[in-house]
């Protein structure tokens, strides 16, 4: 089977996103477990999405 170049991104996309939400949960039932405070994990949570785009856009977002 031949890969072209639309789907091997497609693939390297979809393994990033992965590895973005299994590190996101990681990160979440690691250290706040035992913490109810909604806002602080939101804010983590959110940072991790962020430090994932911006590396999305340097190694990834390349045409």
């Amino acid at each position: 089977m031949i890969f072209s170049a639309g789907m091997s991104r497609q693939v390297a996309a979809a393994l990033f996103v992965v590895a973005m939400i299994a590190i996101i949960v990681g990160v979440d039932l690691s250290f706040f477990r035992s913490r109810t405070w909604f806002w602080e994990r939101l804010a983590v949570n959110v940072g991790v999405v962020l430090v994932f785009v911006a590396f999305y856009f340097r190694f990834l977002g390349r045409p």
